[in-house]
Parts: structure tokens; C-alpha cells; sequence
């Protein structure tokens, strides 16, 4: 079965011009111009992937990934116009699982999509520093698995967006060594560290709230000054 998209876009043109991009790349493209008509056609048709725009009626993207982001375990790609840093930061915060700004060349487009894709449960295990294939990981009452892209703390199951569990099992991955912003951009989207990008900031509050620790004082995931982050292989109990 093809990949479904809903592609949520108020400029009837670009839409088009979009959807006909990614349906010639054989995908089931669906789009949607107004926020609040998405926000229910996202809970009732639950399409593995939303390319999101933020400045919609009825609803902005911000309200609508707000809203869906509990109960929708797909892929949100937030599409916007808007080149400022809070706005990348709001849309993270709120679960996002990545931007691309406006204008977007149509490949880059399509390459962020199937590097998200292949991020969904079902993709192939990573392989550890010793290159062999690695598919679960534990740490005292952590354990995380790759092949079930689900993470537990003790009994309790941890809700995750895509790239939160990306970022947590590479994290674990590389347990107790440090990995920079640079390393961790470069291997989750292949890009580099420009100076600028918070989005790997961002993702790390929202795991460390998740994981129990202490914001002011994090054990679990520390920040290692001007080098980078830490995922600790001894706090877990």
C-alpha cells in the first residue's frame, strides 16, 4: 500500500503543486486548506505522515499539532514561511517531529519525508559501537527497544513522538559518551550544527521531562558544557 500523506496547506497553488510532486513519487496524497477541518481528518483517517503549515484558518498549525499530538502517533513535518527561531522551537515543544521552511525545494521535501519514514516502527535496528546489529537496550529500570519504537521506565510505558525516540535511542546508543549538537544533527537529519538550530535544546527538555529528571539538575541526560549532551548508563533506579 502507498504511503498516505494529508498535506495541510491554505495556498491552493502550492498545494497542488506539492501534492502532484509527492504523488509522482508514489504516494496517496490528501490535502486540507483549513486547520480545524485537519485537526479531525488527522484522529479519523490517522495518515502516516502530516506536512503541516502553520498560518491555516480555522485553526493554526501550532493549535492543530496542540490538539492531535496525543492521540497521533504518525509523522508532523511543520511547513512554514516563518524563519524564526521560536516558531521552530513552539513547533518542537509541541511535538513536532521536524520543520522545513519556506521556500523548500521539492527533493529536499521528499528526502526529509523518507528519512522520517524510515524512522516509523518497522525500520531495521542500529548498529552499536562494535557494529553489531542492536534492536533493545537497558539501563537499571530504563529499557528502550528499536524494534518496537517504544521506551519504559519501570512498569510505565514512555509516550514519544518519532523524533523523540530517535533522539533518546541514540542518546542510549552512545550511553555514557558525550555526543555534540553537530553529531546528533548530522546523524537524525544529516545536516550540521549551524550555531542557531535549538531543535536538539528543545527535544532534550521535552525527554528529561519525560524521563523524570531534574531540569535545573539532570542526571539522566546531562549537558556536558560546550562539548555537548551525555545519556548517563547509571541513574536509572
Amino acid at each position: 500500500m502507498k504511503t498516505r500523506i494529508l498535506l495541510v496547506e491554505d495556498d491552493d497553488r502550492l498545494a497542488k503543486l506539492t501534492a502532484e510532486y509527492l504523488q509522482k513519487n508514489d504516494f496517496d496524497v490528501t490535502t486540507e486548506a483549513r486547520g480545524d477541518i485537519a485537526e479531525a481528518c488527522i484522529l479519523a483517517d490517522d495518515p502516516d505522515l502530516v506536512i503541516l503549515d502553520i498560518m491555516l484558518p480555522g485553526k493554526d498549525g501550532f493549535e492543530v499539532c496542540r490538539s492531535v499530538r496525543a492521540r497521533y502517533k504518525g509523522v508532523i513535518l511543520m511547513l512554514t514561511a516563518r524563519d524564526e527561531d521560536l516558531d521552530q522551537i513552539l513547533g518542537l515543544e509541541l511535538g513536532a517531529d521536524d520543520y522545513l521552511t519556506k521556500p523548500v525545494q521539492p527533493r529536499l521535501l521528499l528526502a526529509r519525508i523518507k528519512a522520517l519514514l524510515r524512522r516509523m516502527p518497522g525500520s531495521p535496528g542500529t548498529a552499536d559501537g562494535q557494529g553489531n546489529e542492536t534492536e533493545e537496550l537497558s539501563f537499571g529500570n530504563f529499557r528502550i527497544s528499536q524494534a518496537t519504537r517504544s521506551a519504559h521506565l519501570g512498569d510505565e510505558a514512555i509516550d514519544l513522538t518519532t523524533a523523540e525516540f530517535d533522539l533518546l535511542w541514540l542518546l542510549a546508543l552512545h550511553a555514557g559518551n558525550i555526543l555534540s549538537r553537530d553529531d546528533l544533527l548530522q546523524q537524525l537529519r544529516g545536516i550540521g550544527f549551524d550555531g542557531l538550530d535549538r531543535s536538539i535544546d528543545a527535544r532534550i527538555s521535552r525527554l528529561r521531562r519525560k524521563l523524570g529528571d531534574d531540569p535545573e539538575n539532570p542526571i539522566r541526560i546531562k549537558t556536558v558544557r560546550g562539548k555537548g549532551y551525555l545519556f548517563s548508563k547509571h541513574d536509572w533506579q
